[in-house]
This record gives structure tokens, C-alpha cells and sequence, in this order.
């Protein structure tokens, strides 16, 4: 499949210290590719770069054929990126529905005019609803989110990525925080999401989540790739178990078990 997001020679130096080191690698259309690593390997470097966040000193990300490297984040963002952050931080002030819905607008919200000239939200509120159901958290809608969990908060962050209609959503470390079965819940969303072909970048510490759903691997050690390809033959090289899990006397299905 031809890739619809192309990092290659990705370098990002914080001083002296090198946080990406010629990095590389593609996702596939229709891809639900992991993104892992010890602390400190790279992964969120890596994720801001191709947000925007950082300026890599060398490399080129190309996102479904267009050079993105130079451009601010929201010119990428209407280009095809969506990302869920890690760390929620909703809109206090506003129900879910109007969280969402607010994302959904973004093509009015990005000509002032337009939005002047529009005076119904409907549209844009019946689109978040439906939203909200395809990530399973209907029933919040009209919840503010002091009144939700961390579970819904997780997935209306979700919502609100995907109101973006992005080519590539990236997904920062969605089951932080979580307990073993709204992981797994979660986890299984991610790849209903998929399968109506959104092409997925899941950033993740759980290992066995991700090597449950994931159908590609990339594995980051101090700035440097270290594995890409299917997950059970990039956690069987002893390389990446022993910089990933410290235990490359391991067998894989060991590993797993080790990190859940």
C-alpha cells in the first residue's frame, strides 16, 4: 500500500543531546501502527515533529504527498492531522457535545467571516453526537467534563480529534491512566476505528494492549529506530526486548506478559 504518512532522515538536537537521530518510517493507508519505546527514546519528540511542535533540524515528513516539514501546526492539522492528547484538557465551561461540535466546526472557525455569516451550530452538533456514539460515550453528551471519568474524558478526546476528519489520527498514550478492562475497551475502539478506515498512529506504554491490536510496529531507543515491521517479529529480535523491556533473555509472549 502506498504510504500516506512519510517520515525519512528525521533529526531533532536539543542542545547537545540528540532526542532523533535519522529517523524514519511509513504508515500505510488503512495502517494501526504502535509507536513504542522506553522512556526517553523519542516518541514524543517524534510526535511533535510531525505536529509541529518541534522543527526537526534535518528530515522530511510528507503527509498524503504534500511536504509538511515547514508548515505551522494548524496548516498540518487542515492538511489531515488529528491528535488526542494524552493529558485531557477539555473546554471546563462546555458539555461534551459542545466540545466536540466545537472541533467539528473548524472550517468556519477558520474564516471569521464564515462563522459571522453562520449563525446555526446544528449541523456541527449533530455531527458531534454522532461522534461521541462512535467512540461509545453517547449517553455524556451533554455531561460538562468535571462530571465525567477519566475513561469518557479519554474517549470524547477521541471525538474531538476525529471531528477534525483527519487522514492520520495520532494518538498520544490513549490508555494512560486506565484500568485493565477500560484499556481493553478502549483499545478496542481504536481498532473499530480502523476498520472503518481511520488510519491510526497509537504512541502507547501498554505494551500488551499494543501488541494485541497493532498491526505494524515502530520501536524507538535513545532517538534511534530500532525495529519496524509485524509486532511479534520486532518484539522477537533481542534487541529491541532488551531496550523495550531490559529482559532480552526473554521470549516475546514472556515480554508481554512482563509489561501488562
Amino acid at each position: 500500500m502506498d504510504a500516506l504518512l512519510s517520515i525519512s532522515g528525521v533529526s531533532v538536537r536539543f542542545g547537545g543531546v540528540d532526542a532523533l537521530a535519522d529517523v524514519g518510517f511509513e504508515v500505510a493507508k488503512g495502517a494501526l501502527l504502535g509507536l513504542i519505546g522506553p522512556n526517553g527514546a523519542g516518541k514524543t519528540t517524534m510526535l511533535r515533529a510531525v505536529t509541529g511542535m518541534v522543527r526537526p533540524q534535518t528530515g522530511s515528513i510528507v503527509l498524503d504527498g504534500a511536504e509538511i516539514s515547514r508548515l505551522p501546526t494548524h496548516r498540518r492539522v487542515r492538511l489531515g492531522l488529528g491528535l488526542s492528547q494524552q493529558i485531557v484538557r477539555p473546554f471546563a465551561g462546555m458539555t461534551a457535545v459542545e466540545n466536540v461540535a466545537l472541533a467539528a466546526g473548524y472550517a468556519k472557525t477558520a474564516d471569521p467571516l464564515k462563522a459571522l455569516a453562520t449563525a446555526s451550530r446544528q449541523a456541527e452538533r449533530d455531527r458531534a453526537r454522532t461522534l461521541l456514539d462512535l467512540v461509545g460515550v453517547a449517553d455524556a453528551a451533554d455531561a460538562l467534563p468535571a462530571e465525567l471519568p477519566l475513561g469518557y474524558l479519554k474517549r470524547v478526546e477521541v471525538a474531538r480529534a476525529l471531528a477534525l476528519d483527519p487522514k492520520v489520527l495520532l494518538l498520544d498514550e490513549p490508555l494512560a491512566g486506565l484500568n485493565t478492562s477500560e484499556a481493553a475497551r478502549l483499545a478496542d475502539t481504536v481498532v473499530d476505528l480502523n476498520r472503518q478506515g481511520t488510519t491510526v498512529v497509537l504512541i502507547e506504554h501498554n505494551l500488551s494492549e499494543v501488541m494485541r491490536v497493532c498491526r505494524q510496529l515502530v520501536v524507538l531507543d535513545n532517538g534511534r529506530k530500532i525495529g519496524d515491521g509485524d509486532p511479534a517479529e520486532v518484539m522477537a529480535d533481542p534487541a529491541v526486548r532488551d531496550a523495550y523491556l531490559g529482559a532480552a533473555s526473554e521470549a516475546p509472549g514472556e515480554a508481554r506478559d512482563a509489561a501488562a
